[in-house]
């Protein structure tokens, strides 16, 4: 049974930093896309960042508002993924998914599975990250 987990998450000042993981059971996660995502009620879903599995060269997606602040990364030994947080604005605050999905590159874009996140299958409980002073 595929299973994700969340971890990481918190309260942290405004300029602050969070490192979230996502630890995978079930399943070895270099083969799979991974996505995190975040949701506040009442606003849609929005893909944060992906990065595809290592076969098909572990290429990266960031949203525009993350870009330079957040860094994701996955370490195969741990079948564990990270997202690196820094410069956190309350704006972050939010709840964070991860997710993993079978999906190829070949028949679309890592932007066109992080924008949409409808191809990830597997999704985590989700992880509150509360940026506040």
């Amino acid at each position: 049974q595929l299973q994700l987990v969340e971890s990481g998450g918190g309260l942290v000042q405004p300029g602050g930093s969070l490192r979230l993981s996502c630890a995978a059971s079930g399943f070895t996660l270099d083969s799979y896309t991974l996505g995190w995502f975040r949701q506040v009620p009442g606003k849609e879903r929005e893909g944060v960042s992906c990065i595809s599995s290592s076969g098909s060269g572990s290429v990266t997606n960031y949203a525009d508002s993350v870009k330079g602040r957040f860094t994701i990364s996955r370490v195969n030994a741990k079948n564990t993924a990270y997202l690196e947080m820094i410069s956190l604005k309350p704006e972050d605050t939010a709840v964070y998914y991860c997710a993993a999905t079978k999906r190829p590159l070949r028949t679309t874009t890592i932007q066109a599975l992080c924008d949409s996140g409808d191809d990830f299958g597997s999704w985590g409980q989700g992880i509150q990250v509360t940026v506040s002073s």
